[in-house]
């Protein structure tokens, strides 16, 4: 065959190849389009029927906004992944929803897999159900296993169920930690804690190897204020005497062995539950009591996401309240996912301050604090919008504590649930040495400095006792400027807000009543006040205030999830990256102690400097 011969067959073989390629890339684009065509026509969910039951099956831990992206959760959503999280405002606005929709008739509660919330969040939800039920319908629980959370807002319900095989736990508080002084002595490194407060407790594992009585006597005070209003809140909804749970877990194991070591039916005869019936016997009686899904052979039922999914985004008006999360941990600049940035956080109250169509800011905190660099940039930008003549009010949820106190303090009004954790005033930092390991290990650090000050800090040579004086002076300067500020804000005298300062934690009703809060309330109540401030009407509509999502996830958001779902796996499988994981024998210790010492080693890492931390060692119990 001559080379003209090849020749020309290439060319015809790579015309045919690329008029192939066309050819499946339009039919490509020809079958999107079709399916947006079709998604627009013939899209959304199928109408509800009356008598439908709203399944209220939450198995992920309740969150204030998602630790991750529009992305994470396009890419469950595309993978047919449970979500693992779920929004509070999501949950609160479907079961307001749900109470107005005639189409709903009652709703089930399943909390087997509920991952938990703290109480503050876990009383909001249980307000939500109440409202549900004061529409007229009934709120039915069932569950196999009640945890002490999942119980609290099983006992809302008009009827709680129980399997023939399950159980109610309800424990109380506690809190433990690892201590790690003799470890870390054994290891040659010293964890020089430098504070102000004296009840300041965030870094006090590290130098101590057993909680001081500061923290013993808050800890005591703050957990029992918790349990008496769960018990009080459990006792209430189910119609119980009072001191009842703390009686039944006093009079545990007789009372257990009377009702022949059977937990369920401890708990019928403890009234802690009206009826065990198995799953089969609940879609029956359910059955019996709506009306039957031919179809799927049980009652007609809608699921929360599916539910959550036809509710549509409250337009927003020419007059709106926003809402900004200041939830996890506060960081300098720009947060990760599940932290709050100082820089962004405080761009986005800019944003607000500026937008016409904002008339007032909630601040919804969630966050034991971090850096006091970060939460003064969310303060300061908080102090000026109120300069600017909008009302800022603050709704504290599980947790607004140190640094989360910080940022709550430039606000027309505080309102805290009243088992919020709160106040924790006081500063810390922490400079690590490893001196001795170094010496254990036979190395030694030495070198040129041009002053004392340019080697006066080094967590692997030693710790220049000038500059932990140095340090120390600022950190008790950072103090007075905490304390300052608060005082300020609360309106009180310096040496007042001092003696209720000292890094101690309150709730929301004790810091009532320590004027460190305003008053008592919920998310809801602090939007009716800024509406109010703003002198707008009670059913003003709320615009979230978050980080615009880029392009790529706003087209994969208005593509919708089935169209989304080849880039969305794509996207992934080109961004994974592999972790590597302790051996699972090791996993219960490592996974705490990790945890723990990474506060520790952030600060030891080669270059890393000592910053003032207003931070609290806190979280829901």
């Amino acid at each position: 065959m001559s080379l003209a011969t090849l020749h020309i067959a290439f060319a015809t073989f790579w015309r045919w190849l690329d008029g192939t390629r066309r050819v499946l890339l339009n039919l490509l684009l020809l079958a999107v389009l079709l399916a947006l065509l079709g998604s627009w026509v013939f899209g959304g969910p199928p109408k509800l029927r009356d008598k439908t039951v709203l399944v209220l099956d939450w198995s992920a831990p309740v969150v204030e906004q998602y630790s991750g992206g529009l992305r994470d959760q396009l890419l469950k959503q595309a993978q047919g992944e449970p979500t693992d999280e779920l929004r509070l405002r999501d949950l609160l606005a479907t079961l307001d929803a749900a109470a107005r929709d005639d189409k709903i008739g009652s709703a089930l509660l399943l909390l087997d897999d509920f991952a938990g919330a703290g109480l503050p969040t876990l009383r909001e939800l249980a307000a939500a159900l109440g409202r549900f039920k004061a529409s007229g319908k009934k709120l039915v629980a069932w569950g196999a296993q009640y945890d002490q959370r999942a119980y609290y807002l099983a006992a809302q319900a008009d009827e709680l169920l129980l399997h023939p095989m399950g159980t109610v736990t309800m424990e109380g508080y506690a809190r433990y930690r690892t201590y790690y002084k003799d470890a870390l002595d054994k290891l040659g490194v010293q964890a020089h804690v430098l504070r102000a407060g004296s009840y300041k407790s965030f870094a006090e594992v590290y130098n101590h190897n057993a909680p001081s009585a500061e923290t013993l006597q808050a800890e005591g005070l703050v957990f029992n204020e918790l349990w008496q209003r769960y018990t009080q809140g459990v006792e209430a909804a189910r119609k119980l005497p009072a001191g009842s749970v703390a009686t039944l877990i006093a009079e545990l194991p007789q009372r257990m062995a009377a009702a022949g070591h059977d937990p369920a039916r401890l708990a019928l005869q403890a009234k802690l539950v009206d009826g065990l019936k198995t799953r089969d016997e609940l879609r029956a009686l359910l059955i019996e009591r709506g009306a039957a899904d031919e179809e799927h052979k049980s009652f007609r039922q809608v699921r929360f996401a599916d539910y959550l999914a036809r509710q549509k985004p409250p337009q927003d008006g020419d007059a709106v309240v926003g809402v900004v999360v200041a939830a996890g941990g506060i960081v300098d600049g720009d947060a990760p996912p599940g932290q709050v940035g100082g820089r962004s956080t405080a761009e986005l109250i800019r944003k607000a301050r500026e937008d016409k169509t904002v008339k007032a800011i909630v601040l919804r905190v969630d966050s034991p604090g971090g850096s006091a660099f970060g939460s003064e940039l969310v303060r300061r930008e908080l102090e000026l919008t109120r300069a600017a003549g909008k009302p800022v009010v603050v709704s504290m949820g599980d947790v607004a504590a140190s640094g989360g106190y910080w940022i709550s303090m430039a606000a027309d009004e505080v309102l805290a649930e009243p088992t919020t954790l709160t106040g924790s005033i006081g500063v810390v930092a922490m400079l690590p040495v490893a001196r001795g390991a170094m010496d254990k290990l036979g190395l030694h650090r030495e070198g040129f400095g041009t002053s004392w000050l340019a080697g006066a800090y080094d967590p692997l040579r030693g710790l220049d006792p000038r500059y932990a004086e140095l340090m120390q002076g600022v950190i008790g300067h950072v103090y007075t400027d905490f304390t300052g500020k608060a005082a300020a804000a609360r309106k009180k005298p310096r040496e007042a807000l001092d003696a209720v300062a000292q890094g101690r934690v309150w709730t929301g009703s004790q810091a009532l009543e320590r004027g460190l809060v305003d008053r008592v309330g919920s998310l809801r109540d602090a939007l009716a006040a800024a509406a109010q401030r703003a002198k707008l009407p009670a059913d003003a509509p709320v615009r979230y205030l978050e980080k615009p999502p880029g392009k790529l996830e706003r087209a994969m958001a208005w593509l919708g999830a089935p169209l989304a779902q080849a880039l969305a796996q794509a996207w992934g499988q080109a961004d994974t990256a592999v972790a590597a994981t302790p051996q699972p024998w090791l996993a219960p210790l490592a996974g705490p102690v990790a945890a723990d010492l990474a506060p520790l080693l952030q600060q030891a890492r080669a270059g890393a400097r000592p910053q003032a931390l207003a931070h609290c060692l806190c979280s829901p119990p």
